[in-house]
């Protein structure tokens, strides 16, 4: 059998709030490791996937969605966008098929431009929007940078997505893989816990309490047949405690079992969660506390 050169290259995931970065991702990898919700700005951090095909390690990096920051938190998140698509081979550029370019993605695409990096457009959400609207936003864009390919697909039903592994491959590298072969992201399982808990939070909550919501793993304890996590979460105000915790623990027993299931698929055994609520006043502002919850400015 035929020894084929190993090619690899890291591929960014770019886009505003909410278009589908990171239901792509999932569905690309074939597994959850970035948490996904209809409310904007779900992603606080680029998370890495990995996918080896064949003799092809494609890397991808899912960022935060695009916006303008309005806290540390968001600067922090825009940096990570920044920092993302540094040295990669090329960027996935996510829209939906509303057939006009918002200001963020005309920078977006000025900034592509001047870096001279390769752009797939990528137009999302076909499952819910009409042919009509994927040509109208094809024309639309086409007219205003010369993108290497365009995609219309379904993050959600998986239609289209292989097309984005063919239209990529072209633009990476001769190179050693970076990471193992049967390895899908180089976060750990922590990070990946905390990822899952929060996902459950942001799908169960009210629309403002979740961008208040960090959670931290104090405790991960692993054995052949079961998995103990302890987690705390922390909120900004009392009263947020009170709706997280729900009315004799309610709300938290749903978040806790939600993310028991999607935790077992994950790691494959049993999983026992033991989930506390603090509150931390306005700690999207506070540095220190930022830089705790790993949250960091480089």
């Amino acid at each position: 059998m035929q020894n084929l050169t190993q090619k690899t290259g890291f591929i960014a995931l770019v886009g505003r709030p909410n278009v589908g970065k990171s239901t792509l991702m999932n569905t690309l990898l074939g597994e959850k490791i970035a948490a996904v919700s209809r409310k904007p700005q779900t992603t606080r951090t680029s998370i890495t996937g990995i996918l080896t095909k064949e003799n092809c390690q494609y890397v991808f990096l899912d960022t935060p969605g695009v916006h303008k920051p309005r806290t540390k938190l968001g600067d922090m998140m825009m940096k990570s966008v920044g920092t993302a698509t540094t040295d990669v081979c090329m960027v996935l550029l996510l829209v939906e098929p509303l057939a006009e370019i918002h200001p963020i993605e005309r920078e977006l695409l000025d900034k592509f431009g001047k870096m001279g990096v390769p752009v797939i457009l990528i137009i999302n959400k076909t499952d819910i929007y009409t042919p009509e609207d994927i040509i109208r936003t094809i024309d639309v864009f086409s007219k205003e940078y010369s993108f290497a390919s365009v995609i219309p697909l379904s993050g959600k039903t998986g239609d289209g997505v292989d097309i984005i592994f063919k239209e990529a491959e072209p633009f990476l590298e001769e190179a050693e893989w970076f990471f193992p072969s049967d390895m899908i992201t180089d976060q750990p399982e922590r990070t990946i816990a905390g990822e899952i808990i929060r996902e459950k939070l942001l799908k169960l909550l009210d629309k403002e309490i979740p961008h208040g919501i960090a959670v931290m793993i104090e405790d991960f304890k692993e054995s052949d047949k079961l998995i103990d996590i302890r987690a705390e979460i922390y909120c900004e105000k009392a009263s947020h405690k009170k709706i997280i915790i729900g009315k004799d623990g309610a709300m938290l027993k749903r978040v806790g079992s939600f993310a028991r299931e999607d935790l077992e698929a994950f790691f494959g055994v049993h999983v026992n969660i033991n989930l506390w609520v603090k509150v931390k006043e306005n700690w999207r502002d506070n540095e220190m506390l930022l830089g705790s919850f790993g949250f960091k400015r480089d």
